[in-house]
């Protein structure tokens, strides 16, 4: 077997800085608007960070601090973590082991499928929905 005719290492391929392309099958629509921003990046060390801003119009606040409601406002729809993350090849699984997350609950294991629909694009699917989340590579 040549250099050429070995197989791409999954983890090698996702290393690198991503962007959001499109969000099919959220449930989280209503919070993230028509066309929401967002970057995802991998490391060749294990370490990964993600955000996903959305494109809804959010109020200003009306003081320094935010209400309840202005902060909620604020957060709903808005995706944003780090830790690091393990690949899976044979099932086609990733899992971000995340340490830091914008949502408290949101600590642990998460498994996504992903599929590589070319070297620069990638659908990152969670385990529990069909959802899916086109990312297209920028570095």
């Amino acid at each position: 077997m040549t250099v050429q005719d070995e197989p791409v290492d999954d983890a090698k391929r996702l290393v690198g800085t991503w962007r959001l392309v499109s969000i099919a099958g959220s449930t989280l629509g209503p919070y993230r608007g028509e066309k929401p921003t967002g970057l995802i990046y991998y490391d060749d060390k294990g370490q990964m960070a993600v955000q996903i801003m959305p494109s809804r119009k959010r109020s200003l606040y009306t003081d320094a601090l935010p209400t309840a409601e202005e902060a909620r406002d604020a957060l709903l729809g808005y995706t944003a973590y780090f830790g690091t993350y393990t690949v899976d090849a044979k099932n086609q699984t990733i899992t971000h082991h995340r340490t830091g997350n914008i949502n408290p609950g949101g600590i642990g294991d998460f498994v996504r499928r992903y599929e590589f629909l070319s070297n620069d694009k990638i659908v990152l699917m969670p385990i529990e929905s069909n959802a899916g989340l086109t990312w297209e590579r920028i570095t």
